[in-house]
């Protein structure tokens, strides 16, 4: 009986860790949304003002990323991850203090956004990483990013009852108290995952950070990553933060948007882990070309079907199956092309690409509504970057994910 935990293996134990951390980060993040009409109501700000504060926040917690993940690189993720969490929490008892653009600017455009980009995917899938074996690292990706997914699945329905129950405020301090029960895994995390808990894998190591940033940023297949992150952050910003909006045009009532969102969060559950057995079978950049060509037909589908119930329910179930599902396979890339020493700073700076075309998306999906009362133009830009984005991820060059003694990944196609 004594051996028994020894079945789970360590890398898979602190997979499962790391996931749960990101479920609750990215659960009660990804479900905003549900407070910009509430905000509106209560502060009589407009709907651009508040897209605006919140598409801050989406540049804010990819620009947090690559810092955070380079502080954690060096000190170890334990305490990155706990300030993250608490910083989190007390967003969420600030924001109804908050009656100013300023106000909610700062406090969900900065604090919100430090928080929960400390405690997200560079630090979270970097950090276990550097423990896995490299057969293993997509299943990995893919079993954190899952977590995020299955967050967005189980917060949409309760932030959208707590809404109900409590009233906007009371469902915001709620999200406080649900957002610091993350904290106790993030010291297990600090305890498995530290600097110390392995020997680095990857190059650069005679250069140090500064090497790997130069040669990271002076490689063409890198900077097409970017490229294709950047769409998609703008398409997942948009959809996240104006879905409600979009539904509430319609005439459909508020539980088909939380519903949506839900279930997005919920097919992503699945996305990400065929996302992350797909990346061990086949080639990142074909998987990435797969993803973003189907995003530009799904949107082009939507804008063809009549807008009912039903066809919110399908187009969520389809969007699920990408939505985040990018993260595996980009994440891939920057390990076959730098290994991962560094690759909490390396993805973390992907990310801050992936939020640059956020604060577009949220905050256009905004400006869109205001001067043209639809969203009609952000689903055709939507649908144009998508299918830019599959083509983009084309030329990349994808080394074969073999590994010399120094272990620096060989180059090669």
């Amino acid at each position: 009986m004594s051996e028994e935990p020894q079945k789970i293996p360590v890398w898979l134990w602190l997979a499962l860790v790391a996931a749960g951390v990101l479920a609750i980060t990215m659960g009660a993040r990804q479900s905003l949304g549900l407070f910009v009409s509430p905000l509106n109501t209560a502060t009589g700000l407009g709907i651009a003002n508040i897209s605006l504060a919140m598409a801050i926040g989406q540049f804010m917690w990819g620009a947090v990323q690559p810092v955070a993940g380079a502080v954690a690189d060096h000190h170890g993720p334990g305490r990155v991850l706990a300030t993250g969490v608490v910083l989190l929490a007390a967003s969420f008892v600030l924001t109804p203090f908050m009656h100013s653009t300023l106000g909610l600017s700062l406090v969900l455009g900065m604090l919100m956004a430090c928080g929960s980009g400390s405690a997200a995917f560079s630090v979270l899938i970097g950090s276990v990483a550097q423990q896995v074996p490299n057969r293993q690292r997509g299943m990995v990706a893919g079993i954190i990013n899952a977590g995020g997914s299955f967050g967005q699945f189980i917060f949409a329905p309760i932030v959208q009852g707590l809404i109900q129950v409590l009233g906007w405020m009371g469902a915001l301090w709620a999200l406080a108290g649900i957002t610091l029960v993350a904290l106790p895994a993030t010291r297990l995390l600090r305890r498995s995952g530290g600097k110390d808990a392995g020997a680095p894998v990857a190059a650069h190591e005679a250069g140090g950070l500064r090497q790997a940033l130069r040669e990271a940023l002076g490689d063409r297949s890198y900077l097409l990553l970017h490229a294709g992150f950047f769409t998609c952050g703008f398409h997942i910003a948009f959809l996240v933060t104006h879905l409600p909006g979009e539904v509430s045009l319609c005439g459909l009532p508020a539980g088909v948007a939380s519903w949506s969102l839900a279930i997005i969060g919920l097919s992503n559950v699945f996305g990400s882990l065929i996302a992350g057995w797909a990346v061990q079978r086949w080639r990142c950049k074909m998987v990435l070309f797969a993803m973003y060509g189907s995003r530009a037909l799904l949107i082009l589908a939507y804008m063809a079907l009549p807008k009912t119930a039903l066809t919110f329910y399908l187009f969520a179930v389809g969007l699920g199956m990408t939505w985040l599902a990018t993260v595996p396979p980009t994440a891939g890339i920057v390990g076959k092309l730098f290994g991962t020493r560094y690759m909490a700073t390396l993805f973390g700076l992907t990310l801050l690409s992936h939020q640059a075309g956020g604060f577009l998306g949220a905050w256009l999906g905004g400006l869109a509504i205001v001067h043209w009362g639809s969203f009609t133009p952000m689903w055709l830009a939507d649908a144009a970057l998508a299918a830019a984005a599959a083509f983009v991820n084309l030329p990349i060059r994808e080394p074969i994910p073999s590994v010399r003694k120094t272990g620096a990944p060989v180059v090669s196609d």
